[in-house]
């Protein structure tokens, strides 16, 4: 069987690309438990000084609906960023008090004006008890557009062809 999608991994969506500042994103969930981790991770346009992204990591105990809690675990984080990215940047790690928020990642205060790829790893073992669905909001950045979106990647603790995989929220 080929690597890849399936063998390695599986996508999911986490917010369909759209305009930042328009509302404030609520971000589809993914069920925790029967994977090895899941990286959520975050594109994001350019957009105007000082509408800087704001994320928020949650654990629900439904897969609608329910009860949800802010998950206080995003100690580190991995980010390219550049006024237009080109491919030929490298991740810098950037690191924090565990928080279950990212304010303005990167922390120059200039995030809004960069293009970014920001990566949050999470592990099953860091969503708390009775509360294994993920996921990733996106706050209001503000008046200006500011286009962006979220994809989970899904490590997955089986290997199957990618049309065998479970569906990722269940």
């Amino acid at each position: 069987m080929p690597r890849g999608l399936g063998v390695d991994y599986d996508i999911s969506i986490g917010v369909a690309p759209v305009d930042l500042s328009v509302a404030a994103s609520t971000g589809k969930r993914i069920y925790m438990s029967d994977l090895r981790s899941a990286d959520v991770v975050i594109i994001k346009a350019a957009g105007t000084a000082g509408d800087d992204p704001t994320v928020t990591l949650v654990a629900s105990d439904a897969q609608t609906g329910g009860t949800s809690a802010n998950l206080a675990t995003i100690s580190a984080y991995h980010l390219k960023n550049a006024t237009t990215l080109a491919g030929t940047e490298t991740w810098s790690k950037l690191t924090q008090s565990a928080a279950a928020t990212i304010a303005d990642p990167g922390g120059a205060g200039t995030s809004a004006e960069s293009q970014q790829l920001c990566v949050i790893s999470v592990s099953p073992s860091d969503m708390p008890a009775g509360k294994p669905y993920l996921s990733l909001n996106i706050a209001d950045v503000g008046a200006n557009a500011q286009l962006g979106a979220v994809l989970y990647i899904l490590h997955q603790n089986v290997r199957e062809a990618p049309t065998s995989l479970p569906a990722a929220l269940r």
